[in-house]
């Protein structure tokens, strides 16, 4: 089921990484390149690249785990760090602090997440994002008869960054669609009519999906995972009132393209909270002693996994989704996106999720565009990185001799070749890696052709990796190419 193929980059080179691509299976997604992410080396020193020793060109030595704890994804915010980048172009005063806490479902009733991001009492809601002008809904598309759209985004469960935004227009992309013409509505006027099999059938005709669940916030259980349509564009609109909970036990929304980077099609999330999604791993790694790697090759993105298609992400709150905890390539406790056209993250909130390598949000051989979102309490709770080291395990894995089981990317993560990553008006606080870069871990597999990581207008303070070395930035490991970020605070 794997194709594996080694790119070995010189010892003199900025990483001294060794890379093999495979792409893992996950269900019928077929195989495709998969990227490892840089190990990076336990001894490096803070803002120095790591540089191979007499003997070891191609590899960097594995990170053992120290025993150091990484606090559970359910931990609840520092209400004490919350001081927004003196720089940054705040909004109101009284708008600087996040809720304390993301509200638990009862087991087995789940409820929307209604304390995520509430505004202070005496706060101003954002006025919300804008309309996309030139975005229409599917031409074919015709409401259901008789049903009534939703009137509306609420502000009662807003996301983004509370403190401060991008100084810069943003791109069309990063703008909600048009939602006032759906293809489908879930639901006929009360909560107990918004089910899992309504919200599946409108999933399955794609287009554009809003809901009508009442006036209150309402939660729809979602007990199987939701196949996305690859062919067509889909919108979910929740209004700001809904909630897709998956009751940590299976993962929420899945996009199986067939492809890589080839599938113009978008799915764009709108207004909506995505809960509790849980992707468990199916292929195990044989037991072996480490720092042979540990865990699982499968089991990414708790609440969505993207394989070949575009994602638009524009206010929306993911909050304690979970993917597989440990293995040296599977990660995204929230969003999970491989060989995909590039990702708009805008106005978002990602908070207590966690999986082995990037806690939050994960893209491989994808670009990402982050804009005015915050990151909070993510957890990347792998360890030892990852590496390709006969000298260290005799064993084999996908075709390599892996060594360590991830810990990388608490919050942001990226690996490819010739991949951006745009942050601009983001807070990234409090999050944690078991290896590296507990706010950011960005990675290029092709020293001759890296891509850039680009930070305006941010602010990124008290994210803590295990492993202390190797890093640009507090809290960011990467080995791309970094300008200066511009009018933003970075900190311990």
């Amino acid at each position: 089921m794997h194709q594996v193929r080694r790119l070995e980059i010189n010892a003199l080179s900025l990483c001294a990484a060794l890379c093999a691509w495979s792409c893992p299976s996950e269900g019928d997604i077929g195989d495709a390149l998969r990227a490892r992410p840089y190990a990076g080396p336990s001894s490096a020193t803070a803002g120095s690249p790591p540089s191979a020793t007499a003997g070891s060109a191609g590899r960097a030595p594995v990170t053992q785990d120290t025993g150091a704890a990484i606090p559970d994804a359910s931990v609840t915010r520092d209400a004490g760090n919350t001081q927004p980048d003196a720089a940054m172009n705040q909004s109101d005063a009284g708008n600087s602090k996040p809720d304390a806490a993301v509200s638990q479902p009862d087991a087995g009733t789940p409820k929307p997440d209604a304390a995520l991001n509430q505004p202070d009492a005496g706060s101003t809601p954002d006025a919300g994002p804008m309309p996309d002008a030139g975005s229409t809904p599917d031409a074919g598309s015709t409401p259901d008869a008789g049903s009534t759209a939703d009137a509306g985004p609420s502000t009662a469960n807003k996301a983004g960054n509370p403190d401060g935004k991008c100084s810069q227009a943003l791109p069309t992309q990063a703008n909600a669609v048009d939602a006032s013409h759906p293809t489908s509505v879930v639901g006929t006027g009360t909560a107990a009519s918004c089910t899992h099999d309504k919200l599946a059938t409108a999933i399955a005709a794609g287009g554009v999906i809003t809901f009508n669940c009442g006036d209150a916030a309402a939660a729809i259980a979602v007990t199987s995972t939701l196949e996305l349509r690859v062919d067509r564009d889909t919108v979910i609109d929740g209004g700001n009132r809904i909630t897709l909970d998956g009751g940590d036990k299976v993962r929420i929304l899945h996009w199986a393209g067939t492809d890589w980077q080839k599938n113009t099609h978008t799915l764009t999330l709108q207004h909506l909270t995505l809960a509790h999604g849980k992707a468990s791993g199916t292929q195990a790694i044989p037991t072996r002693p480490e720092p042979c790697s540990q865990g699982w090759n499968d089991g990414q993105g708790g609440a969505l996994l993207m394989r070949d298609g575009s994602l638009r992400a524009i206010d929306v709150i993911f909050a304690n989704n979970q993917a597989a905890e440990l293995g040296p390539d599977t990660g995204g406790g929230a969003l999970y996106l491989q060989g995909c056209q590039p990702a708009y993250i805008a106005s978002c909130t990602f908070t207590n999720n966690k999986a082995s390598n990037a806690g939050a949000m994960g893209s491989l051989f994808t670009t990402d565009f982050i804009y005015d979102s915050l990151f909070e309490n993510n957890a990347a709770v792998g360890h030892g990185a990852n590496n390709n080291d006969p000298s260290m395990c005799s064993f084999m894995n996908n075709g390599q001799n892996e060594i360590g089981s991830g810990g990388n990317g608490g919050a942001v993560y990226s690996d490819g070749v010739a991949m951006d990553i745009t942050i601009c008006g983001t807070q990234i606080r409090n999050n944690t890696a078991g290896a590296f870069g507990a706010a950011v871990f960005f990675t290029s597999n092709d020293q001759s052709n890296k891509g850039t990581l680009s930070i305006r207008d941010s602010l990124m303070t008290n994210n803590v990796a295990t492993s202390p070395g190797w890093q640009w930035k507090p809290g960011i490991s990467t080995n791309g190419d970094t300008p200066e970020p511009i009018n933003s605070d970075i900190r311990k």
